[in-house]
């Protein structure tokens, strides 16, 4: 990519299984973007938190806020091409809200929460380009059965579900900068490199126009 080494930040989005860190990798090898990588097997509260939502809800998205408003400041800051596993946007938009929701977070949590969010992404620089998976729940069940985490084999269905829609509602509203959804369920950019040339070849038209 022409002016790879020029400062750059593109965050990858997506369902719990939906291939996020696998693209991330593989578009940083690609074209030579630093990557960023969201904390999980050395994340303190995801087994408590699988075993009890209501207990550790609240803990869960604090340590994934402040984590990820770290990633967020280094890499805008770094002057490097980045491209990160998660952004913190999907913290608020789906996690929180939708553990609000479905009551496995009491109203004064996640005021609380809403309010820090909203304080620390008024200081953040957004994506020059937001990569969206879009998975069938019946391929994440399939992704996470595959990938054999012990503490997230006992996600329920409907966990899934829940937030696929919130996935869908806040990608039909994000309006922070262009925007690529990619239709993951046929795909295979693990190991067909014609799957992954594709995605490049998109990934490469949508910068165009943010390029220096």
């Amino acid at each position: 990519m022409a002016d790879s080494k020029k400062t750059l930040f593109v965050a990858v989005a997506g369902n719990i299984g939906a291939g996020k860190s696998s693209l991330t990798r593989l578009l940083a090898e690609r074209f030579q973007w630093k990557p960023y990588f969201e904390s999980v097997d050395d994340n303190p509260y995801l087994p408590d938190f699988y075993a009890n939502m209501e207990r550790w809800s609240f803990h869960l998205q604090i340590y994934f806020l402040a984590n990820r408003f770290k990633h967020h400041k280094r890499m805008t800051e770094s002057g490097e091409p980045v491209i990160q596993d998660r952004s913190i946007y999907e913290d608020a938009e789906i996690f929180a809200r939708n553990l609000h929701d479905i009551g496995k977070m009491d109203d004064r949590d996640y005021t609380n929460y809403a309010s820090l969010f909203e304080v620390m992404t008024d200081y953040l620089k957004s994506p020059d380009l937001m990569i969206y998976l879009r998975s069938s729940v019946d391929h994440l069940v399939q992704q996470i059965s595959r990938r054999g985490r012990s503490f997230e084999q006992g996600i329920q269905r409907e966990y899934l579900e829940q937030l696929n829609q919130h996935y869908e509602s806040w990608i039909s509203n994000y309006r922070r900068g262009p925007l690529l959804i990619i239709e993951s369920d046929d795909l295979d950019f693990v190991n067909r490199t014609s799957d992954l040339q594709d995605i490049a070849r998109r990934v490469q038209q949508k910068l165009e126009p943010v390029r220096p």
